[in-house]
């Protein structure tokens, strides 16, 4: 779990700042899946797909009251300071709606399918990709009745340039949007609270490239970015309406405009009721279903404790979902025992643990050598030793099962269990005399010792000498520093999408123009360098068609694979358990593996 994202250098092209702003982005979304990322547990290493969606009947009905348990905390309900992928999850599902949503589905193949939230539409770009605009559905309300208008969405925006107020969500909207900057690369806007003569001329500049014109709002880019109408998907790009705006005060406030208001004032480490919002209407919303009258949500409650609660299905618990996954140990009872499993789902969560060869040690000079070392590497004993199917499946490729750009590809033949004898003549072509001294880091906890040790028997028989360093304290600032490049011959790490779509994957861990400097490697770990990616990068990320260009990531990551650039581990896995009552249970794998509250019910 990445705790810090790393620092890049200042670019002149301004399509290597968006990839810089996005890779910071998700390591601030990743750092707030705590549920998604612990390791623990025994069981096998079946890499059977994820039951998704719970074997209850469905019900269609409106009523009821759900228990919504969680350790949390939830940081802030505030749009533009969120950050964690299930707090931005179940906001964008009972609150907060923003221009464009993804679709929810028990199919996790259809999970990705972006549609007009907010909008009418997906959104409309230019011819080159510079422009976006959307338009805004009549009939949708703020909780006091008023109309959510292009302004509110406008305003919504512009706090994220209020650096100094508004701090800890996503920062995208620095990074795409047209807005000069300052000589010290700041934008000359300063956000909506900013004061004097600049002030002037900084909204000024914001109004020429967040423009609405009656219901259509109009965004002016500084470079082409063709997923742009994902990008918006998240909360940042929410609109917030200026008189119910707290600034600094603001931290969990919520004005709601979508199907639940809080009922009172969230309380920090206990929670909050949210009840329904009168004016919501569903003929607005193609995204939630809204069934249940009312969401209790406690947070504060240890996730063990939740899963017992709800496995014994006593009075206060028939109601109750879980929104953290079962500790590892429970979840193979869960999944042995006919009457839990049913009420139960296991998904995807997106995270994804790799490996990072380091390219600037003497070992992993020759691509034969990274070849080895990722034909060598036993998948399946990695993911027993986490816990077994319920916790990861073994996997090759960063890209996640639900992303459009997922494959299926092993270029190198290795398998999930590898093949030493393979290996060893990768590392004879590779001209290394064997054994071949292996130093790898990784982030230590009890599970994750057991993990990495699972490795060793594979590399070991390949020929590597391998010696393992657990690192606890500030893993990822550690290996993000140049010393490191000359202390280890491997990078333990793992990365999430932002979004659907595997641009906010390999340009920010594999495009060395944006990542290393004299600094460090920014998240390029492994120091890959590579002229060609960084092309291919840039013409992929400017392709309109959504269908052409995810098929171009799959193949750019192909080619990444066969030159050893990384080795994928594992994609983690959640299960959640709910009460006998709860009906319609269901995770969605493209926004975090998370419950999905947009369909869930009560039985009455």
């Amino acid at each position: 779990m990445n705790t810090r994202s790393s620092r890049h250098r200042p670019r002149q092209q301004r399509s290597n700042r968006v990839w810089a702003m996005l890779a910071a982005l998700v390591v601030v979304l990743v750092s707030g899946m705590a549920g998604c990322s612990v390791m623990g547990g025994d069981g096998d290493g079946d890499s059977q797909t994820p039951q998704v969606a719970a074997a209850h009947d469905r019900v269609d009905e409106r009523g009821g009251t759900l228990k919504a348990l969680s350790l949390g905390p939830v940081l802030s309900w505030d749009p533009q300071r969120i950050s964690a992928r299930d707090d931005a999850a179940f906001a964008g599902r009972t609150f907060l709606r923003t221009l464009t949503a993804y679709q929810p589905s028990t199919d996790p193949r259809n999970q990705s399918r972006i549609v007009g939230d907010l909008a009418t539409d997906a959104g409309t770009p230019n011819k080159d990709l510079t422009a976006w605009s959307f338009t805004l559905r009549e009939g949708i309300a703020w909780e006091d009745g008023s109309p959510v208008t292009c302004e509110d969405v406008r305003y919504g925006i512009s706090r994220t340039f209020a650096s100094s107020v508004i701090t800890g969500g996503s920062t995208d909207a620095l990074a795409v949007l047209a807005v000069p900057k300052l000589p010290d690369g700041k934008p000359v806007y300063a956000g909506p609270y900013a004061t004097g003569a600049t002030a002037a001329a900084g909204l000024a500049a914001y109004d020429k490239v967040v423009a609405c014109k009656g219901s259509t709002i109009t965004f002016t880019l500084s470079s082409p970015v063709s997923d742009f109408n994902e990008m918006v998907s998240q909360p940042a790009f929410a609109p917030v309406k200026k008189s119910a705006d707290k600034g600094k005060d603001g931290t969990y406030e919520v004005f709601s405009n979508g199907p639940y208001k809080l009922a009172s004032p969230w309380r920090a480490s206990t929670g909050g009721s949210w009840e329904r919002n009168p004016h919501w209407k569903a003929s607005t919303d193609e995204v939630r279903r809204a069934y249940p009258d009312r969401i209790d949500y406690q947070e504060g409650i240890e996730t063990q404790t939740v899963a017992q609660q709800i496995m014994a299905d006593g009075d206060n618990s028939r109601e109750a979902v879980s929104l953290g996954s079962a500790p590892p140990a429970i979840q193979q009872h869960i999944v042995t025992v006919d009457a839990l499993k049913e009420r139960s789902v296991t998904a995807a969560t997106g995270l994804v643990d790799y490996l990072a060869p380091n390219l600037t040690s003497p070992i992993f000079a020759k691509v034969q050598a990274r070849q080895a070392l990722a034909v060598a590497t036993n998948r399946e004993a990695y993911v027993t030793a986490l816990g077994g199917a319920t916790t990861g499946r073994p996997t090759s490729t960063l890209i996640p099962q639900s992303l459009p750009a997922h494959h299926d590809e092993d270029p190198l033949a290795a398998g999930n269990r590898g093949d030493a004898d393979r290996a060893k003549v990768l590392l004879g072509q590779a001209g290394l005399s064997l054994p071949v001294p292996l130093r790898v880091v990784y982030r230590s906890s009890p599970v994750a010792d057991k993990a990495m040790a699972a490795l060793v028997a594979g590399w070991t028989e390949a020929g590597f000498a391998p010696t393992l360093t657990p690192l606890k304290d500030d893993y990822f600032a550690t290996i993000g520093q140049r010393s490191a490049a000359k202390s280890y011959d491997v990078f333990w790490s793992n990365w999430a999408p932002a979004w659907a779509s595997a641009s906010t994957i390999l340009p920010a861990l594999f495009d060395s123009s944006m990542n290393i400097s004299a600094a460090g490697p920014g998240r390029d770990y492994g120091y890959f360098t590579s002229t060609a990616t960084n092309a291919e990068i840039q013409v992929i990320g400017a392709m309109a068609d959504r269908t052409k260009r995810e098929e171009a990531w799959a193949a750019l990551d192909v080619k990444l694979l066969e030159q050893g650039a990384y080795i994928g581990l594992a994609e983690r896995r959640a299960l959640y358990i709910a009460g006998s009552d709860v009906r319609n249970l269901s995770a969605n794998e493209v926004i975090g593996g998370v419950v999905e509250l947009a369909d869930i019910a009560v039985r009455q």
